[in-house]
């Protein structure tokens, strides 16, 4: 049997090793291989970080749970094992309440924790805004998205809004997305996402945010959360939809404030005022034209 201090030696440089190996991770490794965070930069969202948190160390964990049944089962598996000479079965033990006491209240204990984690974090993140800096309403059709910027009159007549289409592809497959539909969100902003569907169930995803809302008739969903780094970002719907679901794409820009207000002010420019609604029902009712070719048209 080794001894303690072979023991030491053994463990002083593998722990070092671990350090070290951790301390090279990249900002991808360091956080569970999720997107939404970049080398000395801050995470996507207010709340990344919080999802991020609750999937890696329900991974750690699980992952702890799975080395200790492992190791059991190997241990059982080498100390037990068939000798020589041996023949018939081997003792049978029945009814030992302290090991099935304790295989009953250590899994209660994880799944209370785990559960307790679980609902903390989403309560905080489905929390909404009452006052939110920004409200906008994102609604899912078949297979495109429109986003209106909520002013702040009810009726919405001094909303502005954008329509778009599906993604198109070109004979290489490649898509080109500047021609995409694009959410564009101030930073550092309270922001309201309100999420409707035209028609069948759809789902609001932004990758690099790690969150994601089904959006379907009779129900609108919110989300609130506070974009915290300029940039761009891939969204899509996370439901199978119909045909054409895997090019129901659009973009997120992230922009200062500056930049946020000019982007309205163009929007105006353009005619884009007013509720979203009421110029999509009368692109719909052109004579040819659907809602997707009515939408390019208003483009």
């Amino acid at each position: 049997m080794p001894s303690k201090r072979r023991l030491r030696w053994v463990a002083i440089p593998l722990g070092i090793a671990t350090a070290v190996a951790l301390a090279g991770c990249s900002p991808l490794e360091t956080h569970g291989f999720l997107p939404g965070f970049v080398e000395g930069g801050s995470a996507a969202t207010n709340q990344t970080a919080r999802v991020e948190s609750l999937w890696v160390n329900s991974w750690i964990v699980l992952l702890a749970v799975g080395i200790i049944t492992w190791g059991l089962m190997g241990w059982a598996l080498a100390v037990y094992r068939r000798r020589k000479g041996q023949t018939g079965l081997p003792v049978q033990l029945r009814y030992n309440m302290p090991i099935e006491i304790l295989y009953t209240v250590i899994p209660l204990i994880f799944i209370m924790g785990m559960f307790f984690f679980t609902a903390r974090d989403q309560t905080e993140i489905e929390t909404q805004w009452k006052n939110p800096d920004v409200e906008v309403t994102a609604i899912a059709k078949q297979w495109a998205w429109d986003f209106q910027y909520d002013g702040e009159q009810k009726d919405n007549s001094d909303a502005v809004w954008t329509m778009g289409v599906q993604a198109q592809a070109d004979a290489n497959g490649n898509i080109d997305r500047d021609k995409l539909p694009t959410l564009v969100l101030p930073v550092d902003q309270k922001v309201k996402i309100d999420l409707q569907s035209r028609d069948v169930i759809h789902s609001f995803w932004i990758i690099d945010f790690l969150y994601k809302k089904d959006m379907y008739i009779g129900k609108d969903n919110s989300w609130s959360f506070i974009p915290t780094r300029i940039g761009e970002y891939d969204g899509k719907c996370a439901e199978l939809c119909g045909e054409y679901h895997s090019m129901m794409l659009f973009n997120v820009k992230v922009v200062s404030q500056a930049d946020y207000q000019d982007y309205l002010d163009e929007l105006r420019d353009k005619g884009n005022t007013g509720d979203i609604t009421d110029a999509y029902d009368r692109l719909s009712n052109l004579p040819g034209t659907g809602s997707n070719s009515g939408a390019k048209e208003e483009e």
